[in-house]
């Protein structure tokens, strides 16, 4: 983790997950506005009396003050800026929420800061908080992160020919990462079909701003294939399988 030369120093950050140490710390790890992806250890949190329990639950937004240690820094304060109640009151909610860091957590490394994923996650998070279309919130910010992430899929013309995409149902290649028109379907046999209404909405998730989506309801006939589509492809990128679209699936 880089951190300033001062011993101790704040953040403040979301937190992914965190996992048990010894017998009563825990290893905490939070994506912050100043320094991105970092780990940082927090001492005696399961005692019954820790007054920093509450502070730094998953999906929580906190204020930190850190000290540097030997191997990992240590968490000296926390201070809860926004723990999203409604949301923590709704179990789909809490789900996708789940799904929210597990993304950001799996396709990030400890490479610094970047505060255009900071924003992305924080405002997902209060939109879902806030009572935004959640299915819509939850794809919203699948497109847009595999966007600065360097993901962005190809959907105007065909990822193997360029050939402008017609007004009718295609194929997506995770391979070739975007979609393919019927006569290119041999570049990438394993290209899955995706009709018409799906492509346009994830075409509008793209191009769009969240001011002009915010209202947007994804028709239930569309949603399934849209999520499908979307978590094919960022299984594909990841090169393993994420944890949290079956918990989804349960609460649904």
């Amino acid at each position: 983790m880089t951190s300033p030369d001062s011993r101790s120093y704040r953040a403040q950050g979301v937190v992914l997950r965190h996992m048990k140490y010894g017998e009563a710390d825990r290893i905490l790890t939070i994506y912050t506005l100043e320094y991105g992806k970092v780990q940082a250890i927090a001492k005696g949190i399961r005692k019954l009396q820790s007054r920093k329990a509450g502070h730094l639950e998953p999906f929580s937004r906190v204020e930190l003050m850190l000290a540097k240690g030997r191997n990992l820094d240590v968490i000296s304060q926390a201070q809860a800026q926004n723990t999203y109640e409604h949301l923590r009151s709704d179990l789909k909610l809490i789900a996708y929420a789940a799904y929210v860091v597990e993304l950001l957590d799996r396709f990030t490394y400890e490479e610094g800061e970047n505060r255009l994923l900071f924003n992305l996650l924080v405002d997902t998070l209060a939109r879902l908080d806030e009572g935004a279309p959640a299915q819509t919130a939850v794809h919203y910010y699948e497109v847009q992160l595999m966007d600065l992430l360097g993901y962005k899929p190809q959907l105007r013309v065909c990822a193997a020919c360029g050939e402008k995409i017609k007004p009718e149902d295609q194929f997506f290649s995770a391979k070739l990462g975007g979609v393919l028109c019927p006569d290119s379907l041999s570049a990438d046999p394993g290209a899955w079909r995706v009709s018409l209404g799906a492509l346009k909405y994830l075409r509008h998730l793209q191009r769009s701003s969240w001011n002009t989506l915010n209202n947007l309801v994804i028709p239930q006939e569309i949603e399934p294939e849209l999520a499908s589509l979307l978590e094919r492809y960022l299984t594909y990128l990841l090169e393993y399988g994420l944890r949290t679209p079956g918990f989804i699936k349960a609460v649904s």
